[in-house]
């Protein structure tokens, strides 16, 4: 059981810091594009304007990787968000394996206090007989408070890693999607309808 604990505790902690820092407000800020073209056409996109963006939010460090390169081509530009977007995508999946790991091993650590239960209720037949139902409980209930217990953990912690995963894919899609308007329409290759 104190494994099991351990994970539950493990998984309740990911969890909850995964629910802040996938909101979607901190990943993708409101009209952040918009801001960085304002600041564009404004001759206002500094050193002190990039490195804020940079550390503001996912979106703001991609966004940031292609302004550093505006001057060049529109392929070296879209490279560069590519690159750091890999780096951005890998921290907004952080702790997710482990919180797989924990959803596929704690059924098995119920399992494995299923089998330890049934090795003590063999054990007090060897010893005592099967006449004393009292001493045979106690080994079978630990056997399925244990089941139970693990299943108990990872029917949530699965439900949130699969929930994490299609949340973490959907940020990564509409960073994308902001990333490649801001390089078109700095390459004039769409009108500038940021706002």
């Amino acid at each position: 059981m104190l494994p099991i604990i351990a994970c539950s505790v493990i998984a309740l902690a990911i969890v909850a810091e995964r629910i802040w820092s996938l909101r979607v407000g901190r990943v993708l800020p409101r009209n952040l594009v918009a801001q960085v073209w304002r600041w564009e056409k404004i001759n206002q996109l500094n050193d002190r304007h990039l490195q804020e963006l940079q550390n503001g939010s996912p979106l703001g460090c991609i966004l940031s990787a292609g302004i550093m390169n505006r001057q060049q081509t529109h392929d070296i530009m879209k490279e560069s968000i590519e690159d750091t977007g890999r780096h951005v995508v890998h921290e907004l999946e952080r702790y997710l394996n482990s919180l797989g790991t924990i959803a596929a091993i704690t059924p098995l650590l119920g399992l494995l206090g299923t089998v330890i239960g049934m090795i003590k209720v063999f054990a007090t037949i060897t010893t005592e007989g099967v006449g004393n139902p009292g001493a045979l409980a106690g080994g079978i209930s630990e056997a399925l408070i244990t089941t139970a217990a693990g299943l108990s953990v990872a029917i949530p912690t699965l439900m949130f890693y699969r929930y994490f995963r299609g949340r973490v894919r959907m940020l990564v899609i509409r960073m994308e999607q902001e990333a490649l308007r801001m390089v078109e329409v700095m390459h004039g290759q769409r009108e500038h309808d940021l706002d």
